[in-house]
């Protein structure tokens, strides 16, 4: 751990969403919504008009405060903030897949991406992410990955 910490910010904070296994440890993380099981929901959301896009700490508690609200387990974050005007790329690791962020400060833009899988709700981080970047335009797209067929 010690040696990504030169190239950005490392977060050891474990999520308090974190829950023992359970006891037969053979749990399904895969979803049933409409009558189709797949892996996890993908929401790709372009954020334009933003702001608060050049703070890695902002943006890790707002990451943080995303993942909380939909029921995620958060394992590690990463932060790397390029230049002391510049974007901040990053993501957190979760039990159930990912949150990542990258910003261009430049355009006022940030593109994120939530994937979750199991009882999390993707769509549950949404206001966070809103209040914490208050964007003009929220643009959001949903893909089911790994549909079983």
């Amino acid at each position: 751990m010690n040696a990504l910490s030169p190239l950005g910010m490392v977060s050891e904070l474990p999520s308090s969403n974190q829950t023992e296994s359970e006891a037969d440890g053979q749990k399904d993380y895969f979803v049933e919504k409409d009558g189709v099981k797949f892996a996890g929901m993908h929401l790709l959301v372009d954020l334009w008009g933003a702001t608060n896009l050049t703070d890695p700490d902002h943006i890790d508690r707002a990451l943080r405060e995303a993942a909380e609200a939909a029921g995620a387990t958060i394992l590690h974050g990463h932060f790397h903030h390029f230049s002391p005007n510049g974007g901040v790329s990053g993501v957190l690791v979760l039990a159930e897949s990912h949150i990542s962020i990258h910003t261009w400060p430049e355009r006022d833009f940030a593109a994120i991406d939530i994937f979750m899988c199991g009882a999390c709700d993707p769509y549950d981080s949404l206001p966070a992410l809103k209040a914490a970047f208050a964007p003009r335009t929220f643009n959001l797209e949903e893909q089911r990955r790994g549909r079983v067929v």
